[in-house]
């Protein structure tokens, strides 16, 4: 990402990494992580948007995981998370915000990733990181023992309290279930319940984006005026264009989102996990070329005119 302005805009503020639903499981009895269903293997997935991290040559202010990091919520793949998560985090020199999922157990999250004493027992895991004065907010939506999402009355008098004081570059509010529609009939029993009292508590704040995950495709919408952007699974995808009423999981179309925060708006950017055959390529070298012209000269060069273009 250059710091050199060569469009409209200015560079972004902020950039944030934002995945979902890793959903490892522990090891089996030869010490190998056991697959997703048996065939998905969830390690390799995310090992493959770290290398997409290490690979932007930048650094990063956060990286964002929005839930269902465990998906039995066992010791043992929390740890295997965090063990492939927090060096990359160290290197970028981003912070790391865990994010409860319906698929997460509060005391294990707890102490395997916050690495906490579990003295708060069951109350929910909220939490509140300032990054540069830009203010990320994680709400637990979870409910234990069930897989549709809630927000007690309590958390949102927390939250509004924390946002009665605006941070120097507004909020990023991080959950797992997503407060917008999904086309999918079968995924409607599992989504945010009583959304508008969380509404009424946003609505006017200095809250900025809402990222969220638990649907397993990528998705956008706005909720009380608010941009919400859903990042797919890491793990397995579910297909939206499947036929009505069915639910279908696939091991395809696994992405993370890359979140470009600037001074007046947030950018969200589907960043797939899966490589694919390069067909152009254009190297640094010709970026500095372009940051040597001026804007007619840019526009002459990515002319029709001329071979070098996209």
């Amino acid at each position: 990402m250059t710091g050199i302005q060569m469009g409209q805009y200015p560079p972004a503020q902020f950039l944030i990494a934002h995945l979902s639903d890793t959903h490892f499981l522990g090891a089996d009895a030869a010490g190998s992580p056991r697959p997703l269903y048996g065939r998905v293997d969830t390690d390799s997935q995310a090992a493959a948007a770290m290398r997409r991290l290490r690979g932007l040559g930048v650094p990063l202010d956060a990286i964002v995981v929005t839930g269902d990091i465990a998906d039995l919520a066992e010791d043992a793949a929390y740890r295997r998370v965090r063990a492939l998560v927090e060096p990359v985090a160290e290197e970028l020199g981003a912070a790391l915000v865990w994010v409860m999922g319906n698929h997460d157990e509060r005391s294990a999250f707890r102490r395997e990733l916050l690495r906490a004493a579990p003295s708060a027992g069951d109350a929910p895991v909220d939490s509140v990181d300032d990054v540069r004065g830009l203010r990320i907010i994680t709400l637990d939506s979870t409910v234990p023992g069930y897989h549709h999402g809630e927000i007690t009355p309590e958390q949102l008098g927390w939250l509004r309290g924390v946002l009665a004081t605006p941070a120097p570059h507004g909020s990023i509010l991080a959950l797992h279930h997503p407060p917008i529609p999904t086309p999918l009939a079968a995924m409607t029993v599992l989504e945010l319940q009583q959304q508008q009292a969380l509404a009424d508590v946003i609505r006017g704040s200095d809250v900025r984006a809402i990222l969220a995950g638990h649907l397993h495709y990528s998705s956008t919408s706005l909720f009380a005026g608010v941009p919400v952007s859903v990042a797919a699974a890491t793990c397995y995808t579910m297909d939206v264009a499947a036929a009505d009423r069915e639910l279908v999981g696939v091991n395809g179309g696994q992405s993370m989102n890359l979140v470009h925060v600037y001074a007046d708006r947030v950018v969200h950017s589907v960043v797939p996990l899966a490589e694919a055959p390069v067909v152009t390529h254009f190297e640094a070298g010709f970026l500095a070329r372009l940051e040597a012209l001026d804007d007619a000269g840019r526009r002459e060069l990515f002319s029709r005119k001329t071979a070098e273009q996209p």
